[in-house]
């Protein structure tokens, strides 16, 4: 069953709370980098102005349809917003899809990871999702080693997938099964 509200998670370093219209300037900033859109399939580029609002103002609803959660990450010791983690859901197969973005200036620092294996557990534990599945771009392995780490593996390589820029990109898939299951 699916709660009225958003979760807030927290993990050691992170607060992982609903995305809030105030937060709209820093999500156009940090998602509007180029480097973010080159290793995302779903990120536009150029983040226009307004972008930003009508999507945060869009989550709640569709957290409410049914249809995923997406959570803003934020720093504790800081309350700064650095990204976005987000399970959407599929609930004909009872799976959710793992997607998330860090601002190029938190990278390399294990955030994405620790906000995945939380939002992962919240999946599992609360939602009883069976499967959570991701993918990234090939030219992007970062990503592929948050999914290892929280334990994915990979399930997949769809060749040619993504038209991005006129060319098309590798993608590489993955999964992880409910422990509790």
């Amino acid at each position: 069953m699916i709660p009225d509200q958003p979760p807030v998670l927290t993990t050691k370093r992170l607060l992982l709370r609903p995305f809030e219209i105030s937060d709209a300037a820093t999500v156009q900033k940090l998602a509007g980098d180029p480097k973010i859109y080159e290793m995302t399939t779903n990120i536009p580029h150029p983040y226009q102005g307004g972008m930003a609002e009508t999507w945060i103002k869009s989550r709640l609803e569709e957290f409410q349809k049914g249809n995923g959660v997406f959570l803003g990450i934020t720093l504790i010791s800081s309350n700064e917003l650095i990204g976005c983690i987000s399970l959407g859901a599929n609930p004909a197969h009872n799976r959710a899809e793992l997607g998330y973005w860090i601002g190029v200036p938190y990278w390399n620092k294990g955030y994405c990871t620790e906000a995945a294996r939380e939002i992962a557990k919240y999946g599992f534990n609360t939602l009883g999702y069976q499967k959570i599945t991701s993918s990234h771009l090939e030219k992007n392995p970062m990503s592929g080693k948050v999914m290892q780490k929280i334990g994915m593996k990979q399930e997949g390589f769809l060749k040619n997938h993504i038209l991005k820029d006129g060319k098309y990109n590798n993608l590489i898939l993955y999964g992880i099964q409910s422990p509790n299951q």
